[in-house]
């Protein structure tokens, strides 16, 4: 299936009603930061989050966002110097940003399938995005060098 395709998850249901990108309100998203499903309205735009341009940026938000609350308890509740409540913090935060970025593919893949997309298809989506642009990189990178090579005459 190609990125086009995708946009319309209908068609793949035997519908063909596009999932327009309908962003959610701030409550809406704030739930689904934390793991929470959308209505089916919202379809395109989750699709659009986890295979966009910019899905690492949204995940890292997602996944800040929901290190708010620890973060917010140790520095309010822990006894000690500010310090040692930053330095576990700061270890804490590295620690989950390290899990959080190991499973990033599986945990996008699930809010996919939760909004009805199947199994893999942000993968796909991504890889063929990816391997597009590196392409396209790769024909710009010979036209300069075919150039480069015509200037001296070869």
């Amino acid at each position: 299936m190609t990125v086009e395709q995708a946009t319309t998850k209908r068609s793949q249901l035997g519908e063909t009603a596009a999932a327009p990108a309908v962003r959610p309100g701030p409550m809406r998203w704030l739930g689904y930061a934390f793991g929470a499903g959308l209505p089916d309205r919202y379809d395109g735009w989750v699709l659009k989050d986890t295979t966009g341009r910019t899905w690492i940026w949204r995940h890292l938000a997602r996944a800040l966002v929901q290190l708010a609350i620890p973060i917010t308890l140790i520095v309010t509740l822990v006894p000690g110097p500010a310090w040692m409540r930053a330095t576990m913090v700061v270890a804490g935060l590295v620690m989950a940003l390290i899990y959080s970025f190991g499973y990033m593919e599986e945990t996008l893949d699930h809010r996919l399938e939760k909004a009805g997309y199947p199994a893999g298809l942000g993968v796909k989506i991504r890889a063929e995005r990816s391997t597009r642009q590196q392409n396209e990189q790769n024909a710009a990178r010979r036209e300069r060098i075919a150039a480069r090579r015509a200037r001296r005459g070869r």
